[in-house]
């Protein structure tokens, strides 16, 4: 019967094997074709990043002086050494320093900083991404409810401003960020560039789309057009915006790549060891020298540098980003555990600002916790599982993508690839921190830290002008001002609990509480200026004193309720909870 359909049938099937052109080159001929002094730069950034990429552009331009304007998520790890060689002029960003295993100051950004070498453009997390959404879609500008009220509003004039919301208020609006090309690492694309990416998605590759030159992309492996058909779920960037492909094994190093949804691919966690070396590396420009002529100049190809790095600890990154890798590593760290109820003033922090966050999500039944980085994520945690003993129905969310997860032992740091496996879903950053976090109906309380902080809750993560580069706003912009409220987790001092901000990233009037290494300040109903409520009591230390002593430590004219209350020592189940999580005290500090 359909034999006079035969011919018609014929163009229609079987779908090729492969299809489209051939893009697969080297990286450094990708480079070398298509990047070019002055450009404008973006590093994608969904849970991995193109380390591949920030090796090969230091090979290629260093000594240069290229003139680059890079623009990512966040200027972390490997990606300082991009400002340390001399190839960026600005960085336009979220986040510029150390990130693990504590967020901080990096010499390198904070010195080319400091002397005028680069200047630096700071957004929020939601707000980039939105601006690479209305380049990707041809738009002059998009709403977004961060950024207001903020210094970043003031010092982004050109690409930000504010009009009327239709409801008597105002809306910010963000302008389109367009970069020329987008470096994107992945785990698999064809040789055309239909690229699979797996989650968490981060900004959702949006730099990919925005990009007006195309897209450079590595991949663990170069596919069949068949493969990616069989996994079209996860195809994020598609071919016609694709310059080069390159095919650069382990390309995300010193980051990892998951697997999820793509059992075929052999997922690597991020070397943390790698990561902290490079921290130590950034304190002198002597030592970053080194670094660079290590790991750059003495390893000419990408195959020389995977050797160096070694076999063993390739497999070893591989079997880290098992889901149950956890349990021997708590095992191995198990014998240095602190098993006694004696506690230091950080773990009395983290486990009072875990009661907090507890005690406000029942009394204005709030469903959702997104958490920054350090003591506030373990804060989190622990007054996530406080309320799951509870039987309270509560989520934990990552601003990268991660909804409903549960958090593990032995990483204290909220991206780590043990937490993945526990989601209820894997999106990106417009949808956590849009709509879950931020959206109209959220149920949502932030739990932040904070560089500085005032009597009325304003957090200042970013800078000091002319004294010292912090590490940006990340997502405390977006949580503060979006969420329903916002628990701030903060180490005590006049330098730290300052009157006036010089500079203010994130705005406090949804900051409900602060709680510190010395006690607890709360905003009374109807005001908004924090005072102390309760108070950490030290042994043989009288109450009067105790309050004299916070007092002292309070850069503003700190005001007491009418009785402070003592918080309650931990209890031990609390402490061995947060021992667990976090083994090697990277965030706790010393006993």
């Amino acid at each position: 019967m359909l034999d006079p359909f035969k011919k018609a049938i014929d163009l229609l099937e079987p779908l090729p094997l492969d299809e489209g052109p051939d893009k697969v080159m080297t990286m450094p001929a990708a480079i070398k074709r298509f990047v070019k002094p002055g450009m404008t730069l973006h590093l994608v950034t969904t849970h991995n990043r193109p380390g591949c990429a920030v090796v090969e552009l230091i090979r290629e331009f260093k000594g240069k002086k290229p003139g680059f304007t890079f623009s990512c998520i966040g200027f972390v790890s490997n990606g300082v050494a991009l400002v340390h060689a001399g190839l960026a002029k600005k960085l336009i960003a979220t986040f510029c320093g150390d990130s693990y295993p504590t967020p901080g100051p990096n010499p390198v950004i904070t010195r080319a900083w400091k002397s005028g070498e680069i200047e630096i453009e700071n957004w929020s997390i939601l707000a980039l991404p939105m601006r690479l959404l209305a380049a990707a879609m041809g738009l002059p500008f998009l709403p977004c409810k961060s950024i207001t009220g903020s210094t970043m509003a003031t010092d982004n004039q050109r690409d930000y401003f504010e009009t009327d919301d239709g409801h008597g208020g105002v809306i910010g609006m963000v302008r389109p960020l367009a970069p020329d090309l987008a470096f994107v690492h992945a785990p698999y694309a064809d040789k055309s560039g239909n690229v699979i990416m797996t989650p968490p998605y981060g900004e959702d590759a949006l730099g990919a789309l925005a990009a007006k030159d195309g897209v450079i992309v590595s991949v663990e492996k170069v596919v069949s057009s068949e493969f990616v058909r069989r996994y079209s779920h996860l195809c994020k960037v598609p071919s016609y915006k694709v310059v080069a492909v390159c095919e650069v094994p382990f390309g995300a190093h010193p980051g990892g790549v998951s697997n999820r949804g793509l059992p075929e691919f052999e997922a690597y966690a991020d070397d943390y060891d790698f990561v902290q070396d490079i921290r130590k590396a950034s304190k002198t420009r002597e030592s970053m020298d080194q670094w660079v002529k290590d790991w750059i100049d003495d390893c000419p190809t990408w195959e020389s540098y995977l050797e160096k790095l070694g076999k063993d600890r390739i497999w070893s990154l591989k079997g880290k980003a098992d889901p149950d890798s956890w349990k021997s590593e708590l095992l191995t760290l198990s014998p240095d555990l602190p098993t006694g109820p004696e506690y230091s003033p950080v773990e009395m922090m983290v486990v009072a600002a875990g009661r907090v966050l507890a005690e406000r999500m029942k009394e204005q039944g709030l469903l959702t916790i997104l958490a920054g980085v350090g003591a506030s994520n373990l804060a989190a945690w622990l007054g996530y599982y406080r309320l799951k003993q509870e039987g309270y129905d509560v989520d934990l969310m990552a601003e990268i993508g991660l909804y409903g997860y549960a958090p593990r032992p032995a990483d204290p740091f909220i991206f780590n690839y043990r937490n993945m496996p526990t989601a209820k879903m894997l999106t990106g950053i417009p949808s956590i921190m849009g709509v879950f976090m931020g959206g109209a109906d959220n149920r949502c309380i932030g739990s932040i830290g904070a560089g500085q902080v005032d009597q009325h809750g304003n957090v200042n993560s970013t800078l000091i002008p002319g004294k010292a580069y912090l590490t940006g706003s990340g997502g405390a912009n977006d949580i503060c001002s979006a969420a329903r409220e916002v628990l701030v987790t903060a180490l005590s001092g006049r330098d730290r609990f300052v009157e006036k901000l010089p500079y203010l990233t994130s705005p406090g009037h949804n900051v409900r509480a602060v709680v510190s290494d010395v006690g607890v300040m709360r905003k009374p109903e109807g005001s908004d200026e924090l005072i102390l409520t309760d108070y950490f009591a030290e042994p043989g230390i009288s109450k009067e004193d105790s309050l004299k002593k916070i007092k002292a430590q309070c850069g503003w004219d700190l005001k007491f309720a009418p009785a402070p209350i003592a918080v309650e020592a931990p209890s031990l189940d609390e402490l061995k909870l947060l021992r667990i999580f976090d083994p090697r005290r990277q965030f706790l500090g010393k006993r």
